[in-house]
């Protein structure tokens, strides 16, 4: 049985680049990168040539780099560091009614310690910018969005909020979640304007346990992991060598971006043609969404019974984001659809070794869930 993969925005399969430079890197660079001997200087070479990489990828110094363990950590690292470190701007945060988790819970927890969050509302046809605007002012610390949604492949106008910030005269910080935008979109971090973004490694064929946040100015943040100084005393912890080098080989050029990005334009345009002529199925993702991502509703069948059904012939999708497992979709509620849409609502994501002949295959057993569960 052929195996059909298009759960992409969970994680991704790890691309051989990635894999055989982690194996290289282990078998020979063994030594700790703190270390003044020559392994430990070997090591810290492939930490500055991979942070150079990186660096190179969102435009921006390699100093800017910080590696964390994953978008979790990097998220949490810019959202409670920054407040702890910038008191003074104020007490309040602003940020998204569809963020991602390893956002929103840092945020809650600043909530319950006295801060006012306001979370702009979201539409079937992107965030409310008028209620944006309304939300930050001059007792604003910190905005926090995400740059592309995990759930429905959302394109929030990232360039649009930091202009309204300008606008507002507000002094908040900027930090932007970019793991699901980081190498199958353009993130350019002059260009945006942010002050903290962060992205991660296994959403573009890097190994788990792996990722990174850009710091405009370490001034901006409070360490909130102490220890041994690594990381430039911001994230104390021995760097995973082996793994580091894995994230590395797994960038992108911004030509194979652009050409990758094509492709799956192409696939997701594929799907949306054919199941267009299907009336129990709709289309939940907004107009303006990324195409690696497009979550669907099929009427009259549950979304763990869709995603059951399907696991059962191979082929892999999501009910919804991995870190919200068995819980009712917060990004689709938030966004006002019906009761209906949300519970029939699957998450199907693409990655650059997507096909047309997946799509088939996906389409026919859609078909026949339709035919065999619908009227049960």
């Amino acid at each position: 049985m052929k195996e059909i993969y298009l759960d992409n925005s969970s994680t991704t399969k790890m691309c051989e680049e990635a894999l055989e430079s982690m194996i290289k890197t282990a078998r020979n660079n063994y030594g700790n990168p703190s270390s003044v001997h020559l392994k430990g200087a070997e090591s810290e070479n492939i930490l500055n040539l991979s942070r150079e990489k990186l660096a190179e990828n969102i435009n921006c110094e390699k100093h800017q780099i910080y590696f964390t363990s994953g978008g979790t950590e990097s998220n949490n690292i810019a959202i409670l560091g920054s407040i702890a470190k910038n008191r003074k701007l104020g007490d309040k945060i602003v940020t998204t009614s569809i963020e991602h988790p390893s956002v929103l819970e840092p945020i809650k927890h600043l909530e319950r310690k006295g801060y006012e969050v306001k979370y702009v509302k979201s539409t079937p046809s992107g965030i409310d910018t008028d209620d944006l605007i309304r939300s930050i002012d001059d007792r604003t610390a910190l905005v926090s969005v995400m740059m592309v949604n995990n759930e429905t492949g959302e394109k929030i106008p990232v360039e649009k909020i930091k202009n309204i910030i300008k606008f507002k005269r507000s002094k908040a910080i900027f930090h932007v979640d970019a793991v699901q935008a980081f190498c199958k979109t353009h993130v350019d971090v002059l260009k945006l304007g942010v002050d903290l973004l962060s992205v991660s490694a296994h959403k573009v064929h890097g190994p788990m346990g792996i990722g990174a946040l850009y710091v405009l100015n370490k001034n901006l943040l409070s360490p909130i992991i102490f220890g041994g100084g690594q990381e430039n005393n911001l994230r104390s912890g021995t760097q995973p060598v082996e793994i580091i080098s894995g994230f590395s080989e797994a960038i992108r050029s911004k030509e194979d971006i652009d050409l990758y990005h094509n492709n799956v334009n192409e696939i997701n345009n594929y799907l949306i043609n054919k199941i267009h002529k299907i009336n129990s199925i709709s289309v939940n993702s907004p107009p303006n969404s990324i195409p690696y991502i497009l979550n669907l509703s099929i009427e009259g069948i549950p979304s763990e019974v869709m995603v059951n059904y399907l696991s059962d012939k191979g082929i892999y999708v999501s009910a919804g984001s991995a870190c919200s497992k068995n819980k009712k979709s917060r990004v689709l509620s938030n966004m006002g659809l019906s009761e209906n849409r949300i519970n029939t609502a699957i998450r199907v994501s693409f990655s650059r070794f997507s096909t047309r002949e997946e799509v088939d295959i996906f389409v026919k057993a859609v078909t026949c869930a339709i035919e065999n569960l619908s009227k049960k």
